[in-house]
């Protein structure tokens, strides 16, 4: 059976399959920036199994509604033919959330898909397995969204991930699709959502689109990324330079976990004398980070600390992956790769 796809082949396929020869955020090739970033990534495993065990312990003393898990289709079930397209995404706990983003662009993915099977694969065993406690809804990892296929004898298997950039949780798709290559006769894997220069002016379009009622002068409207150690967290001061450049200038974008950091953006509103900022998760779901962290009542959320700063504050708990641009760009990234095996 002829292989499209070698392991070495996998480890080069950060944003897809065929070299398009777009510039990346730092200006290297996609090939050159998962080579790097994947000799980080085993460094990076421990510290990502720390912040999930930190989320698991949050989760299992939640004291408030979800949603109802049962509106959500897993997209594990078997009988899928020859042609799957696997839809990855680290996960959230948040039922209506998982529904309303993840959820959303798998169905955008069948729709734009007919003569592929579409499933489910989650990257975070810690939310799969609360999911599973709590309301007894099996979801695949990847391991076991790969295995799946290969006991129902896909021959295409076509991976689109929803990550926003080519970090670690990227990388380790890719390598672990690695360990597949011999299992398929085509594999191809779609670009994250930001990767080329365009990628980032359709996202800036959608975003400020979206929020553009809160854009009055006198309101600064501040998204909340998550933040990253890998090299790809220059996407967020890129994305900040290129609102700039557009004339975007009340948008302002901050991270939990790395740079901007909260202090970066609330310096950056105080400076800008406005009298209001709204806050929106720059995520593809809303899930602890955007309910807690951005939105909460504890003293040190980002709606606290702005509180206590003086602002009158407005959280929009809204993930990305609910906004209809989106959601058609990772179809088009999809494209790209189910074009890239003709």
């Amino acid at each position: 059976m002829k292989k499209l796809l070698s392991f070495v082949a996998v480890m080069m396929l950060v944003v897809s399959i065929t070299a398009y020869g777009s510039s990346q955020p730092d200006e290297t090739t996609a090939a050159a920036a998962v080579v790097e970033e994947a000799a980080e990534s085993a460094a990076a495993d421990n510290e990502t199994e720390a912040a999930e065990g930190e989320e698991a312990e949050e989760e299992d003393e939640e004291n408030y509604n979800t949603g109802d898990a049962s509106l959500d289709d897993p997209l594990n079930a078997d009988e899928i033919g020859e042609n799957e397209l696997l839809v990855v995404s680290f996960g959230t706990s948040f039922n209506d959330s998982r529904r309303q983003t993840i959820g959303a662009i798998e169905g955008a993915m069948i729709k734009a898909f007919p003569d592929y099977s579409v499933r489910r694969g989650f990257t975070s065993q810690i939310i799969i397995d609360h999911v599973k406690k709590r309301d007894n809804v099996a979801i695949d990892n990847l391991t076991e969204a790969l295995d799946r296929a290969v006991n129902n004898g896909v021959k295409t298997l076509v991976v689109q991930p929803t990550h926003l950039m080519s970090g670690f949780e990227y990388t380790d798709v890719v390598n672990e699709l690695g360990n597949y290559s011999d299992a398929f006769e085509k594999i191809a894997v779609g670009q994250p959502i930001l990767t080329t220069d365009e990628d980032f002016e359709k996202v800036i379009g959608i975003i400020t689109d979206a929020t553009k009622e809160y854009d009055d002068g006198e309101t600064a409207i501040i998204f909340m990324g998550h933040g990253t150690e890998a090299d790809s967290n220059g996407v967020y001061a890129k994305m900040q330079e290129m609102l700039k450049a557009d004339g975007f200038d009340h948008y302002y974008i901050g991270t939990v976990e790395a740079s901007p950091s909260l202090d970066d953006v609330v310096k950056a509103a105080k400076d800008g004398g406005y009298k209001k900022v709204v806050l929106e998760p720059l995520m593809i779901v809303c899930g602890d980070h955007a309910n807690n962290d951005m939105a909460g009542d504890e003293e040190d959320s980002w709606k606290s600390v702005f509180e206590k700063e003086g602002f009158e504050v407005e959280c929009v708990l809204r993930g990305l992956g609910e906004l209809p641009g989106i959601q058609e760009l990772l179809v088009a990234h999809a494209q790209e790769a189910v074009d890239s095996l003709q």
